[in-house]
């Protein structure tokens, strides 16, 4: 009788002892990265790719409540692909998509998304477009209008010249987008826009555009694109002995990386971004340390949002008390009503969303000096 008493005190504490490991065992949270990893965009996708996936392996080391596992589907900046790679992340059991990473593919896989109901955190798709009559698409960069007044106010407030010449991809929703805001926020504060030109993403020669800004003597130039043309506006405004002071946007973050490009031309170059891997914080330090032990290269502002997104994507799964059992369904309006209570403190600033999708945070502005980002 003591014998079997003994056994049974033996099972009970057995299944104590389980039960306690059951509960502090993580829950597993499944998140697609969905963004160009191959192609003409890719080091943007590659970059928040990397920056998510430095962490996850924080998260996961640090054994929280979650547990994340990480999906990556490669949607080659493309409308029609984008969606390829949206299905084919909820195949593989996606409950969150954090993407994507640009903004016509999000546009494109949001919508999908808010007929299928799933949550999407984008980490650099900045179209005013991406979360526009979506419930479901929130934005972790300034969306493209917020960037354009942001750099008139920080050219007219720190007096950098009221001659201002624009060239813009008309072409292209993120471009168009920065530059209209920009233009009406300059007439506002009294900038002159003395000269504005426009190209596609065929062009090649910038020749006439950099010629036109030249000759109305301006004394700014606004960029509002992404860094490869930039490079070439850069060389040409060279071979003319043209040197404005030239003020870019989040999208030319990785100039310095052009193959070919020669990086003392961007000497002096200014662009509205959140995150420069110069900084000397605690934060910023340790990510990128990590970053380029990891990649053998600096990470870009890209990276550092996809690495945000991770840990805003965990703080509302907390919040919303998100388990490994529920659909992206059930998930998708429970992260909304959630990151809608949350506040962040990331590598790109303090965040917090309303139900516009929208994030709220301050824009700074960075110089490049020898080769690096400096923060003024």
């Amino acid at each position: 009788m003591k014998k079997l008493l003994a056994l049974v005190l033996a099972a009970i504490m057995l299944m104590s002892v389980t039960a306690v490991f059951a509960e502090d065992e993580p829950i597993t949270l499944r998140i697609a990265h969905i963004g160009p990893t191959t192609g003409a965009a890719a080091l943007y996708g590659l970059a928040t790719l990397h920056g998510a996936e430095i962490a996850v392996e924080e998260v996961n080391a640090a054994g929280g409540k979650y547990k994340i596992e990480l999906i990556n589907e490669d949607d080659e900046h493309n409308v029609e692909k984008v969606i390829n790679a949206y299905n084919a992340a909820l195949d593989a059991g996606a409950q969150i998509i954090l993407g994507t990473t640009t903004s016509k593919p999000c546009e494109a896989a949001g919508a999908q998304g808010y007929v299928d109901r799933v949550f999407f955190l984008t980490p650099s798709a900045s179209s005013t477009a991406v979360i526009e009559d979506k419930d479901n698409v929130f934005q972790i960069c300034f969306t493209d209008p917020n960037q354009g007044a942001a750099s008139a106010q920080y050219i007219a407030e720190h007096k950098l010249g009221a001659k201002v010449a624009v060239i813009y991809n008309n072409a292209d929703v993120y471009s168009t987008g920065i530059r209209d805001t920009f233009v009406e926020q300059s007439k506002e504060l009294g900038l002159e826009i003395v000269s504005e030109t426009t190209f596609t993403d065929e062009t090649t020669d910038f020749t006439v555009q950099v010629a036109d800004a030249q000759n109305a003597g301006a004394e700014i130039v606004f960029l509002p694109m992404y860094y490869t043309p930039a490079s070439m506006i850069l060389q040409t405004a060279a071979a003319k002995e043209y040197a404005p002071i030239f003020f870019g946007v989040d999208g030319m973050d990785g100039i310095l990386g052009v193959e070919g490009f020669d990086t003392s031309l961007a000497e002096g170059v200014m662009l509205l971004t959140p995150f420069v891997a110069t900084a000397q914080d605690e934060k910023t330090v340790n990510f990128v340390t990590k970053y380029q032990a990891a990649y053998n290269e600096i990470p870009i502002q890209f990276a550092a949002d996809a690495y945000d997104g991770i840990y805003i994507l965990i703080e509302a799964a907390e919040k919303a008390g998100i388990t490994a059992e529920m659909e992206p369904e059930e998930v998708c309006d429970l992260m909304i009503a959630a990151i809608q209570e949350i506040s962040v403190d990331g590598l790109t600033g303090s965040m917090t969303w309303d139900a516009s999708g929208a994030v709220t945070k301050t824009p700074m502005a960075a110089t490049i000096v020898n080769g690096e980002y400096v923060f003024e």
